[in-house]
């Protein structure tokens, strides 16, 4: 089997496999969990009203806010931001099983086998709704136009700030300049 998947034998080796590489699996794990998590925090944002650039899938009947039956929660974006939290809470104790005590206690083995495989199966369970691109969601591009307008241009300021300098105004003349433009 370790041959199949591209493992070799453990060049320096004692009566257990070294720790690190327990470690970096996590470390991993809380990776892909924190990416996970950026795109969801962005869909939540762009989902709140104040934005409206964007929207989860919300089926007939579903219900948004306990409080406010207007509202339409990212559920899924929430759901999928806690999930990774957890994932990773537990990169740090692999972190701290990397040293171990004469290679032979279960205090590293005792966590492992708790934290293997509860981080493995809840970052699976969050990446196969996260995955789910088949569901409608609402796009806005009206409200994406709206909120660029509503900046009055400030998207621009890095490219009229490298356009000044590359016309010789000293950068830190061009800065405050575009910085103090209205």
């Amino acid at each position: 089997m370790a041959k199949a998947m591209g493992l070799a034998v453990e060049p320096i080796s004692t009566q257990v496999i070294p720790r690190d590489r327990h470690a970096m699996y996590f470390a991993t794990l809380g990776v892909v969990a924190s990416s996970m998590e950026r795109f969801a925090t962005r869909i939540a944002i762009c989902s709140a009203p104040r934005c409206g650039e964007r929207q989860e899938y919300f089926s007939a009947g579903q219900k948004g806010s306990s409080s406010m039956p207007h509202k339409r929660n990212p559920v899924l974006s929430e759901n999928l931001t806690g999930l990774a939290r957890m994932v990773r809470a537990y990169v740090m104790p692999a972190m701290e099983n990397v040293v171990l005590w004469h290679e032979r206690d279960i205090s590293h083995s005792s966590v492992e086998r708790m934290i293997g495989p509860d981080a493995t199966v809840t970052l699976d369970f969050a990446l196969k709704p996260a995955r789910r691109d088949d569901r409608p969601a609402g796009v806005y591009p009206e409200n994406m136009q709206r909120n660029l307008d509503r900046l009055g241009g400030l998207v621009h300021s890095q490219r009229v700030l490298l356009a000044l300098t590359q016309k010789g105004s000293p950068r830190e003349d061009a800065y405050r300049l575009v910085q103090r433009t209205p």
